[in-house]
């Protein structure tokens, strides 16, 4: 099924007939080519400024008062992080250089949780092209199908003992090498990758893609959120908005809202 999808230029056609696909939406061609990569390094450049801060923190001298918000904030990054990574994989971080568009996508997915770019670029693919059905990668197996169950068989499917290995031989030169306090580490690095990853799939996949009692209604067997603006981006980038991302797949994270509010 995978061999369906071979190279990293599987968007390219797509993107050619942008000006098509954005008509009737307020998105100038100009403001779509350029306005994704500044928003990616916007987010980018928060999440590595904002964990070089954390993790320098004398969390001792810190009540958990803030230390409890300083999670959540660095969560909301982290999934900032993934949602980057999806646009690239869409093709609408930066359109008119596909080459940057994925690097930047490959750079991120390592960032969050050192995963493959292109394995995830597949996979993805076949979920936007079998979405809820036997042959869609973020589906559950028709046996776990509670949260915790689909979400654990989930993260099976994309996570390898070389990721935990590479965690591992990171959390010890960060440690060991740059003397980063372990607590630190734990509280602002690994709870908050884990943290996102539980609100992505929440957001994003669970509320979205799980049968309702009257079955599917649409083609892409997905619903949204009924979020205003303002909770679907704080909960998750507008992920939750996800018929009208599987209905305009070629549209960034930022403009869902106005295809919803249609």
């Amino acid at each position: 099924m995978t061999s369906e999808i071979t190279d990293l230029s599987a968007f390219s056609n797509t993107s050619k007939s942008r000006e098509t696909r954005f008509s009737g939406l307020s998105i100038p061609i100009n403001l779509a080519n350029f306005s994704g990569i500044m928003i990616a390094a916007v987010i980018l450049s928060l999440w590595a400024t904002s964990l070089g801060i954390l993790l320098s923190l004398d969390i001792s001298n810190l009540q958990l008062l803030w230390i409890i918000p300083a999670i959540f904030w660095q969560t909301f990054l982290y999934a900032g992080l993934f949602i980057t990574a999806h646009d690239a994989m869409h093709g609408v971080v930066f359109p008119t250089n596909l080459r940057i568009n994925h690097l930047i996508g490959a750079i991120t997915v390592i960032l969050y949780g050192l995963f493959s770019y292109t394995k995830l670029l597949k996979k993805h693919w076949l979920h936007h092209r079998y979405p809820a059905t036997e042959f869609d990668p973020d589906y559950h197996d028709r046996v776990h199908k509670s949260f915790f169950g689909w979400y654990f068989h989930f993260m099976k499917g994309y996570s390898n003992w070389k990721q935990l290995l590479g965690f591992a031989l990171l959390f010890c030169l960060l440690a060991g090498g740059l003397h980063i306090a372990k607590i630190n580490l734990i509280l602002f690095w690994i709870i908050p990758s884990i943290l996102s990853s539980l609100q992505l799939f929440y957001f994003g996949t669970f509320l979205t893609h799980r049968e309702p009692k009257e079955g599917y209604t649409n083609e892409h067997r997905t619903t949204s959120n009924h979020l205003s603006p303002f909770w679907s981006f704080i909960t998750c980038y507008h992920f939750g908005y996800h018929k009208e991302h599987h209905e305009y797949p070629h549209l960034p994270w930022w403009k869902l809202p106005e295809v919803y509010q249609k």
